[in-house]
């Protein structure tokens, strides 16, 4: 079943407060470890993308969805087409 972002966005924002953006990465970016002062919940919705955090790579497709904590260190990779992902950023 596809959401579209208005909906991700309503799930989220009932959930709690939030920041909801749409991030888009070029095909083989690479997002070399880092953190965010923020806690991230995500939907992704076009391409592909590796999530590396607590020592595992997890490779995430269209419907795949990841979260995390604040202050996690993690890397990102993104595939041959690049990828597209909603995310819900909470501060608070």
């Amino acid at each position: 079943m596809a959401i579209t972002f208005e909906e991700f966005t309503a799930l989220e924002l009932a959930k709690s407060p939030a920041d909801v953006v749409e991030r888009v990465w070029q095909a083989n970016a690479v997002a070399p470890e880092h953190t965010h002062p923020f806690d991230a919940s995500a939907l992704v919705v076009k391409g592909e993308m590796w999530l590396t955090a607590h020592g595992a790579t997890r490779h995430l497709k269209p419907g795949g969805r990841f979260e995390l904590a604040r202050g996690t260190p993690h890397s990102e990779r993104y595939g041959p087409d690049g990828a597209v992902f909603w995310v819900a950023r909470r501060t608070a």
